[in-house]
């Protein structure tokens, strides 16, 4: 973190001082911020910049990707015994993989045996679980599997495959070698773009890419455009930095700091947020998960881990708000393991700071809205963070633009007034966006759509904040909502 000299410290404590009041367990901020996130910067999400993963050698191979694989000669999947015919890939170079199976086991050759048996009981991937993806340069949708002994897997029957095929010059549909591929799902996370380019490649494109795409005129932009705050997504290994275990690639810190100069610069205030837990709280790309597995809270360590990573960024002391956890999700994260490891992260923050906020994201899944209330009561600086898309559910897909502001009018309405009581924790917007499903909406659409969001989410007694600042696709993108006249804040 940036360092600071004691006369620095004491403007920022004195404002903040002023700037907080306590009361029965909470905090009440003079003012709601009105904030943006500064989304695929400091931990990657594919969709927002997809360019950022153009330079991957095989990237269609990355880690989490799902694989089925149809055997030409039989016309069945491969799978392991127990079920699953989706084969999940740890790429260990741009060739060679581990493969994933059902209940989480790897696929390899049997070495107790004959040494060409095709087997799943390994937890822990080694050298017998080491395979190649050979694709056809005519047509990329058939493969063979080379196996660690050097030799093919062929299909013998339905029940029989093994590693003891030399291979052939031909891909016809009578060669038992040649599967039929398909790819049935993609990750494109951090750990997917570091793993991806190798250690070699990925600190040059990492670096380019935390020093380009978020800029101090982009703070300038935000505090001259009714914006008053920040959240910051980061991942755990800024920790570690600048040594971060591999995949991961050290800078992102430096970035970091960057941020907190410019706010400094043009009156922005910061809120960090752990988007990114040891072993990934839910699964998905945007936690860093390697293969969509999801298994944060299930030791002692990763929490130990995590509570760690909180104390290190509560250490920096114009912080305004920590977030110390995204999108838990239920039911694999717990409310007991939550409420642990919520109220350990939440003592973190207390022992550098008695005036940051302190954010508690709800979980995503089945859940009470309400479950966090019983920790968070008596504990003074606590916000519930909630995040409102009208996306992701069958039940926005066929809205009508007049029944998604109602929508927004009526049921956003009710669900934050739930959550939002006189002596409960404050609440915050985390995350929204003025984006739909409906096809051929106008901008006078958009903008009523937008102003909805804006008037109800402007209830929140911590405030909101936007996802995100800059994405490919506009209407996701903050700043191209703002120039073009969508939004007007």
């Amino acid at each position: 973190m940036a360092i600071y000299s004691t006369k620095q410290l004491l403007r920022i404590c004195i404002v903040l001082c002023f700037m907080l009041s306590f009361s029965y367990g909470r905090v009440n901020p003079s003012f709601k911020i009105k904030a943006v996130n500064l989304g695929g910067w400091l931990v990657t999400e594919g969709w927002i910049k997809p360019s950022l993963f153009d330079g991957i050698p095989n990237k269609d191979f990355l880690d989490g990707t799902g694989l089925q694989l149809k055997s030409v000669t039989v016309g069945k999947y491969l799978c392991a015994e127990t079920g699953g015919g989706t084969i999940i890939l740890w790429r260990i170079n741009e060739t060679t993989f581990n493969l994933r199976v059902f209940n989480k086991q790897f696929m390899g050759v049997d070495t107790n045996g004959n040494g060409i048996n095709v087997v799943a009981t390994s937890n822990t991937p080694g050298s017998s679980e080491m395979f190649e993806i050979v694709r056809n340069s005519d047509d990329q949708s058939r493969v063979r599997v080379k196996a660690p002994n050097g030799l093919y897997l062929q299909v013998k029957t339905e029940e029989l495959v093994t590693a003891d095929y030399a291979g052939s010059s031909g891909w016809g549909d009578d060669d038992p070698s040649v599967f039929v591929m398909t790819i049935s799902g993609r990750m494109q996370g951090e750990f997917q773009v570091t793993n991806g380019y190798g250690p070699n490649k990925a600190p040059q494109i990492m670096r380019e890419h935390w020093n380009t795409f978020i800029v101090e005129d982009d703070f300038k932009f935000i505090a001259g455009n009714g914006l008053d705050a920040v959240r910051i997504p980061v991942g755990w290994w800024i920790a570690s930095d600048p040594t971060p275990p591999q995949p991961y690639v050290g800078g992102s810190l430096q970035a970091l700091d960057n941020a907190f100069t410019w706010a400094r610069k043009y009156g922005v205030k910061i809120i960090i947020d752990l988007h990114a837990a040891p072993d990934s709280q839910n699964g998905f790309e945007h936690s860093s998960s390697r293969d969509g597995s999801q298994e944060w809270g299930t030791t002692d360590d990763n929490i130990e881990k995590t509570v760690a990573v909180i104390d290190f960024l509560a250490a920096s002391p114009s912080l305004y708000a920590v977030q110390l956890i995204n999108e838990p999700l239920s039911p694999g994260v717990s409310l007991e393991i939550l409420n642990k490891f919520y109220k350990a992260g939440y003592d973190a923050v207390r022992k550098h700071s008695s005036a940051a906020y302190v954010v508690m994201s709800n979980r995503l899944g089945p859940m009470d809205p309400r479950e966090l209330f019983p920790l968070t009561n008596g504990l003074r600086g606590s916000v519930i963070d909630v995040h409102y898309y009208n996306l992701f559910s069958d039940i926005f897909d066929n809205m009508t633009v007049q029944q998604n502001i109602d929508f927004i009018n009526t049921n956003r309405t009710a669900q934050l007034n739930h959550v939002t009581t006189s002596n409960g924790p404050l609440t915050f917007v985390g995350e929204w966006v003025a984006e739909w499903q409906v096809i051929g909406a106008s901008k006078e659409d958009y903008q009523r759509f937008a102003n909805a969001q804006l008037e109800v989410y402007g209830r929140a007694t911590f405030g909101w904040a936007y996802w995100t600042l800059k994405n490919v696709n506009n209407h996701w993108s903050l700043e191209w909502m703002i120039k073009n006249g969508y939004i007007k804040l």
